[in-house]
Parts: C-alpha cells; structure tokens; sequence
C-alpha cells in the first residue's frame, strides 16, 4: 500500500487519494493571491461531497493523478501535460483570460476549457468606484496632509451627476455600470458588439470610440487586451477627454499607450489617474509614473479577494453537475 493510500480521512483534505481510488478532480499546484491550492481543494470538495477532490503537491504526483482524472483545475496545462492525460475531458482554469493557454492541443486531444470569468466583478467593480471617489475626494493629499499634522483645506469634486465612459462590458465592466448608478451617474459604455446593449444610458463600438469619450467626465478602462483594444486610449483619445477626467485602468497595460498618458498628465489634459495594471509590467521603479502626483498605482491587486477560491469552485462545481447530466458541452464560462 502506498503512503497516499494508508493516510487517513482527515489527512485527505489536504488533498491524498483514499484506498488508491482514481480522483474525480485534480487540484493542480498554484497559489492566487497568496492564498494556497490546499484551500482551493477544500472550496471544491465541500461542494462536491460526493467527489473524490485531490490536490496534487508536485510535479510527480500531477504527472499520476493526470494521468486517470477526468477533471482537473488550475492555472496552466502545458500539450505535454495534456499528452499525459488521456482521462482527461475538462480542464476548469483559473483564470478570466485563456491566452497563455495551447488551446489547440485541447482542442485536438478533446478536452472541454472553462475560464473564471465573472469572478472578479464585485471586487474590481468596488476598486473602480472607490478610486474614482479617492482621486475626487483627494484622498491621496489628505492622507500627507495627515503626515504632516497639518490643517488646510482643499478643493474637492462630486462623482454624482458625472458621466462615465466605460471601455469593456463584460462582467466587471457591466458591475461598474451597476454600482456606479447608486451615484446618480450617466453612463456611456464601449464594447464589441455594441448591439448587445446592457445596463450603460448608452453604448458605442470602438469605431465610435471618440463618442463616448467626448460625452465623458471620466473613464474607465475594463475590456480585455485584443488587437481592437491595444492601445484604444492613445493621443487622440487623450485630445479628446475633458481635462478634469480621472482615468481608471483594471484592464491590461497595454490598453493605455504609455507615452501618451505621461504626456497627458504632465500637461493636464486629464485631472488623473488610478493604475491596476501598467505598460511595462511590473513598473520599473524609475519609471516616470511613479513620480506624477495625479497618477496613483497599485500593483495589479484590484482583483485581490478572499472570496476567489469561493467563486472559482462554485463555477467548477456547477460543471461538474452539468457534466453528469449532459456531458462537457454547453458548460458554464466554456471557452472550447
């Protein structure tokens, strides 16, 4: 009997197989946002109390438990990973974007993708609303002000009665267009497919980009990175913006062209702006935006939540119940 095998039941929640059993889901190694894939184990067996759920610790026991798996999770499956998991039908991973993945070797092997889409609405959307209030407020000089001990005043804006051009309509962008209505807020979105609508006052595709953001007080930025989104918010858009507009950015660096911004801001084009993600990334420390006082950056942390592992194996555990009933089509967040 192997040393997996004679563990005991409670050990196995950490992630061992029990009797030698071949898995139902296999947790594959990584850590999101600094919580650990033991916990991610846990989220997914409480949902699934049925299901044998194991957490493979290294590359040899993924290699093992990849090879009898029908299911497994997590953030990467390389071809040969694949060509090593001839069970396999559904890799569940755990994140919104798919890129890094081959998803023609899943295609070729018959292997069923989910992402984790609409995981990070809540949080990120909270992200944007708060630093659209911190820049208006200035928080940012209050809290030096504070360092200093020093009582002055200064001159504040309101985000309600504003308008907000949002670039992406997908779940997050769509979560902003939600919560920022509390606010008495218009808003004007940018998306794709501009006749799917949604719940924005109105909605541009990005040929008519310029439209909404020459109706816009502020903007932000939370579409996905594409050949139609490089660099979408460029000179022209920045010609085009009003000069008290505060630009918020959760969608990736490149989506923003960099020299633009700089120039933007040095020459007050814009009031601001509030950076989860940039372009390079990780910020050099001598970059320029670290030393503009209307550019604030956080270090692609927006979608940091304790909730993550919460959400991700809600969505893999609806699939699995899917998949029981009708097989691995028509999945939740299915991408192939």
């Amino acid at each position: 009997m192997t040393e997996t095998a004679s563990r005991t039941d409670g050990d196995r929640r950490g992630g061992d197989r029990a009797d030698g059993a071949d898995p139902d889901v296999v947790v594959l190694r990584q850590t999101v946002h600094g919580q650990p894939a033991a916990d991610y184990r846990d989220r997914v067996a409480e949902r699934l109390p049925d299901r044998e759920v194991v957490l493979a610790r290294t590359p040899a026991e993924e290699a093992d438990l990849l090879g009898s798996a029908p299911i497994a999770t997590g953030l990467s499956l390389s071809p040969e990973q694949l060509a090593g998991a001839p069970n396999l039908q559904l890799f569940a991973c755990l994140y919104a974007g798919v890129g890094h993945l081959d998803l023609d070797a899943f295609r070729e092997h018959g292997v069923a993708v989910t992402n984790a889409s609409g995981v990070h609405a809540p949080n990120i959307s909270e992200y944007v609303v708060g630093g659209l209030i911190g820049h208006l407020r200035q928080f940012r000089r209050a809290w030096r002000q504070g360092d200093r001990g020093e009582w002055r005043k200064y001159p504040v804006r309101e985000l309600t009665g504003s308008t907000v051009a949002v670039v992406g309509q997908g779940a997050i962008g769509t979560a902003v267009v939600e919560r920022l209505a509390a606010f008495d807020v218009e808003t004007v979105a940018v998306r794709h497919t501009p006749g799917k609508g949604g719940p924005a006052d109105a909605v541009y595709g990005y040929g008519d980009v310029h439209e909404a953001l020459g109706r816009a007080d502020h903007l932000v930025c939370a579409c996905p990175l594409t050949e139609e989104t490089r660099g979408v918010i460029d000179e022209e858009a920045f010609r085009t913006l009003s000069p008290g507009t505060v630009l918020v950015n959760v969608a990736r660096g490149p989506v923003v062209d960099t020299d633009a911004l700089v120039r933007a801001v040095q020459t007050e084009q814009i009031a601001g702006a509030l950076l989860d993600v940039t372009d390079p990334e990780p910020l050099p420390p001598d970059h320029v935006l670290w030393t503009l006082d209307a550019v604030e950056i956080t270090p692609h942390n927006a979608g940091n939540t304790p909730h993550y592992y919460d959400r991700v194996a809600e969505i893999l555990a609806e699939n699995v119940e899917r998949a029981t009933e009708g097989g691995f089509e028509g999945l939740r967040n299915q991408v192939v």
